[in-house]
């Protein structure tokens, strides 16, 4: 099983709206079984909070749906996952102040598996939550046809047992 974990600021935007749309794509690759997919904040903001209704309508709007609940990334996170999806820069320095610098191997900028590599804006304050799903799903597909390249042999054991 593959682990990842998407992370933003407050875990009400961007990090949900990537969980959401890569089990969705995991999924309608037969892959579901293989991945094991959550997402948190850097920030104990939000915490308890669901997801912020614009992300949720814009998802909606793209066949999108689940339900998620807010919370703050720790020290175990990074430890038990093979990948931390971070949206932006300031993410990737609060992860990597989090872990003191370690891990560095397995945490990474979303965007940084697509041809175009950049941050994900937070909707939260440029209010484009189409550009944030835009965003996302081009970073969660390069991902996912990434991930796919790199554990093929661990995907079609899964895929035949």
């Amino acid at each position: 099983m593959i682990s990842v974990t998407f992370v933003c600021l407050g875990n009400i935007c961007r990090s949900p709206m990537a969980e959401l749309v890569f089990k969705k794509m995991v999924d309608e690759r037969g892959l579901t079984s293989s991945f094991e997919v959550s997402s948190c904040g850097t920030s104990d903001y939000e915490v308890g909070n669901p997801i912020y209704l614009p992300a949720q309508k814009t998802l909606k709007r793209h066949g999108v749906e689940g339900a998620h609940v807010a919370r703050q990334i720790t020290m175990r996170d990074v430890k038990n996952n093979d990948y931390i999806l971070v949206m932006d820069s300031g993410n990737l320095l609060d992860v990597l102040r989090l872990t003191g610098g370690e891990y560095g191997g397995k945490i990474f900028k979303l965007l940084s598996f697509s041809q175009n590599p950049r941050d994900v804006a937070d909707p939260w304050y440029t209010r484009d939550f189409e550009k944030a799903y835009s965003d996302i799903f081009e970073g969660c597909e390069s991902f996912l046809n990434y991930v796919i390249e790199e554990k093929r042999d661990a995907l079609d054991y899964d895929k035949r047992h």
